[in-house]
């Protein structure tokens, strides 16, 4: 039912900054709980942050507190990621997803996940 399509993935050098986005389809955007998740070469995928229906509830993993923020705009149907101060350690593959609370996207573990993008941090 619902479509995500995330984007905004490239190479950058620690220190820089890059904003994700995440187009979401098929169903009442402005209803769902908003999420992103990551998964970094060998490991499982993570949850990085997550955003209520309105935008005025959100979470963060503590690897990433202070340096992302998670929002949302609901005319466009479409959920950001803003990381700044990047490091080696955030590169990954990106996922955005949806769910009915923020509590469950926040533990979401089958998604759906939609198109995950590529975020590469070198030295």
């Amino acid at each position: 039912q619902v479509q995500l399509f995330a984007s905004g993935g490239r190479s950058v050098q620690a220190g820089d900054s890059l904003r994700l986005s995440c187009l979401a389809t098929g169903r009442n955007f402005d209803s769902l709980a908003m999420g992103w998740f990551r998964q970094p070469p060998g490991e499982e995928r993570q949850f990085v942050a997550s955003i209520n229906w309105n935008g005025g509830n959100t979470y963060y993993a503590d690897s990433v507190k202070g340096r992302f923020t998670i929002s949302r705009d609901n005319f466009a149907n479409k959920v950001y990621l803003q990381m700044n101060r990047l490091k080696l350690e955030d590169t990954g593959v990106y996922y955005c997803t949806s769910g009915a609370t923020i509590a469950a996207v926040t533990s979401a573990v089958f998604g759906p996940w939609g198109q995950g993008t590529q975020v590469t941090v070198s030295s």
